[in-house]
């Protein structure tokens, strides 16, 4: 067994812990969500492997917010641009790759981005851009995870090797559309 499918089938075991037909909840007692192992794997290997891509598996109304999980991948740069969530806080879990994340400091040459594009829709809710001055520079690999607050700027200043990790997104406003 590769270590990308072990490490995915521990995450999915993690999310999961249930089989693969839940039952139906309630109002009071809503069923839980269930993202296979293949789910995640099918996502990764679908990939482009010479782009950022960034892929929701689920996004679901979790009862006063909404929950998201999805599979980014990234190739190797050297370059660092920042994202700034405004309301919507991200968790990480590295699958494989490696590099180096900043967070924190101040998001310089702000730019948002379009309330009405697919990014803002789909995946973050009300974004900006730019780049980072100060910040906290981490180098992250393999089995790490990562939680990045609503509102600080996060970016990758090197990657060495493409980087893979699984995101869930919370999003207390439920402004991204479910899937």
């Amino acid at each position: 067994m590769s270590k990308l499918t072990f490490a995915v089938l521990a995450v999915g075991t993690l999310w999961s812990g249930m089989p693969a037909d839940p039952p139906e909840g309630t109002q009071d007692n809503p069923a839980a969500t269930y993202i296979s192992a293949a789910d995640i794997l099918a996502t990764i290997e679908n990939a482009p492997e010479s782009r950022v891509s960034d892929q929701q598996i689920r996004h679901i109304d979790a009862g006063g917010h909404n929950a998201g999980v999805g599979v980014v991948q990234r190739p190797p740069t050297t370059s660092l641009g920042a994202i700034q969530h405004h309301r919507q806080t991200e968790v990480y879990y590295v699958v494989s790759g490696r590099g180096t994340l900043v967070t924190g400091g101040d998001l310089s040459d702000a730019r948002d981005l379009d309330p009405e594009g697919q990014t803002v829709r789909t995946l973050t809710g009300p974004s900006s851009v730019g780049g980072i001055v100060g910040g906290q520079s981490q180098e992250i690999g393999p089995g790490d995870m990562l939680i990045i607050p609503a509102g600080s700027p996060h970016g990758f200043s090197e990657i060495t090797e493409t980087i893979t990790y699984i995101v869930v997104r919370v999003d207390p406003d439920q402004l991204v559309e479910l899937k």
